[in-house]
């Protein structure tokens, strides 16, 4: 598997560690990412954001959740019923923490995302629990000039 990756504007990204951690992320969007950890809930960016607009990966700035698709779930980090792009998410099994949960990560550059869950809201049911740490939140104000403007229809009235 090739170390760098390209995001959605043409950029490479080389794949190292220790690049990433330095120039890139901080070091919470780091261990989320990278390292599969898990930010705390409710002290987390965008739990709470009511805002309009999308949000994509902070690695590979790939778009993954638009704020018409989320919802507050209680749960203490941002909650989605669905992905702008289903494929972009790859789900994964993961058998960690004594229990058996499907893992979300991006397809783009594999980055740790979050988990999906079955306890969403009607029609769908699904949960997309996904760490702030992963994303990038891009205001539907600012969708032309950060290159995302193939968005900007979603919240047209």
């Amino acid at each position: 598997m090739s170390n760098e990756t390209c995001d959605l504007r043409g950029n490479f990204i080389e794949r190292s560690d220790d690049k990433l951690a330095k120039e890139k992320l901080t070091e919470m969007q780091y261990r989320v990412t990278q390292k599969n950890a898990t930010e705390p809930p409710f002290k987390n960016e965008y739990w709470d954001n009511k805002r309009e607009g999308i949000y994509v990966d902070v690695v590979s700035g790939a778009p993954l959740f638009s704020s018409k698709d989320k919802f507050d779930s209680g749960c203490g980090w941002p909650s989605f019923t669905g992905p702008l792009d289903p494929g972009e998410i790859v789900e994964k099994k993961d058998p960690s923490h004594f229990m058996v949960r499907t893992e979300v990560r991006s397809r783009t550059d594999d980055s740790h995302l979050g988990h999906v869950f079955g306890d969403g809201p009607a029609p769908l049911g699904t949960r997309y629990c996904i760490n702030s740490a992963a994303l990038r939140f891009i205001p539907k104000e600012d969708l032309e000039k950060e290159g995302y403007g193939q968005y900007a229809g979603l919240f047209k009235s």
